[in-house]
């Protein structure tokens, strides 16, 4: 089959091989942006002082929610979340960990 003098380049193998190289293109630009969605770092590994209570809830309560969410990947989403008022309630409850208690109340 011989080519014809009025085929559009469109019609050409270099044009297969250009639309080839742009989809090349663009799946490694897509791969670039996305790899730590792709290939997530390892977690790092949170040493807790025996000392601390508030380190030791936080640990708790961080193990609870990493299992829930283990369990239901739906909720990975809101897993900082989750932690933020984990580490809230911890805060709270066991003392605020450094010693400081709630401010004083206010005197007429």
């Amino acid at each position: 089959m011989s080519q014809s003098s009025n085929d559009s380049f469109l019609d050409r193998p270099a044009a297969r091989l250009v639309a080839v190289g742009v989809i090349c293109g663009v799946i490694a630009v897509l791969a670039i942006q996305h790899w730590d969605d792709l290939f997530p770092p390892p977690a790092e590994e949170v040493t807790v002082d025996a000392n601390d209570p508030v380190a030791l809830c936080i640990a708790r309560e961080r193990e609870q929610i990493e299992g829930m969410v283990a369990s239901n990947p739906q909720m990975a989403a809101q897993r900082d979340l989750f932690l933020q008022r984990a580490e809230a309630r911890c805060q709270a409850t066991a003392g605020g960990g450094g010693g400081a208690g709630p401010p004083p109340l206010p005197t007429n």
